[in-house]
């Protein structure tokens, strides 16, 4: 299965929707409140994959596997990952994006890459990231592995593509609740945006499981802290 995982707020919620702050959401969330986290942007658009490897050529997909995906966005996707097609041999059609995937990723067997379509028509407010819609990466799972982030920012640059932003250090859960509600609600750093952060995504600076097998990871948005 390549659908992205379920990412969990840090609290629980009442019957209104609203946190119920200190009742986390996950008792991993309250062991490792103190301890640093990475944190990178979350983008207000929609789920993309990109997946390949296993002979297949490149595919898309979205949230999940029944989920569309936008005829624009498409074109989009294609305009990074297909921008055309090498001269057909006995061997068949081999496209640049496939070319550069393999060179990338060698031989492995199951590659995706995860990341946000945006831009207008596709969100409430997506035209303030861009008029057009877009693509950005976020996430890169190789087999069963997770890229750690410096290598997910590798791979974007190999690739040409647009990679969400990093928090210039590591935060401790804590300390970014704590101070979320404190401070003023700031630009996106999607280049060109005028929209404003939706909030952050965070895992721990050593990448974590819970014994289940879920992946250690939450997002914070401004919306659900109070602000003055």
């Amino acid at each position: 299965m390549t659908e992205y995982h379920k990412i969990d707020s840090v609290f629980k919620r009442d019957q209104k929707g609203n946190f119920i702050e200190g009742e986390w959401s996950r008792p991993e969330f309250d062991y490792l409140q103190d301890n640093p986290w990475v944190w990178t942007e979350k983008i207000d658009g929609t789920n993309i994959r990109i997946m390949w490897g296993d002979g297949r050529p490149i595919q898309y997909g979205g949230r999940t596997d029944n989920a569309q995906i936008p005829a624009k966005l498409i074109i989009a996707l294609n305009n990074l990952f297909r921008p055309y097609a090498a001269t057909i041999t006995r061997f068949g059609s081999y496209d640049y994006g496939e070319r550069k995937f393999s060179e990338i990723f060698k031989a492995a067997e199951d590659v995706v890459l995860y990341g946000e379509g945006y831009g207008a028509g596709i969100q409430k407010g997506g035209g303030n990231y861009s008029p057009d819609q877009k693509f950005i990466l976020f996430d890169v799972r190789v087999g069963n592995w997770w890229l750690k982030r410096e290598d997910v920012e590798d791979i974007a640059e190999k690739l040409g593509i647009d990679v969400v932003a990093r928090a210039s250090s590591p935060v401790s859960l804590r300390d970014m609740i704590y101070s979320i509600p404190k401070l003023t609600v700031p630009k996106s750093y999607v280049k060109g945006a005028t929209a404003l952060i939706e909030g952050w995504v965070g895992t721990p600076v050593v990448p974590l499981f819970a014994r289940n097998g879920d992946r250690i990871i939450t997002k914070v948005k401004y919306k659900d802290f109070k602000h003055d």
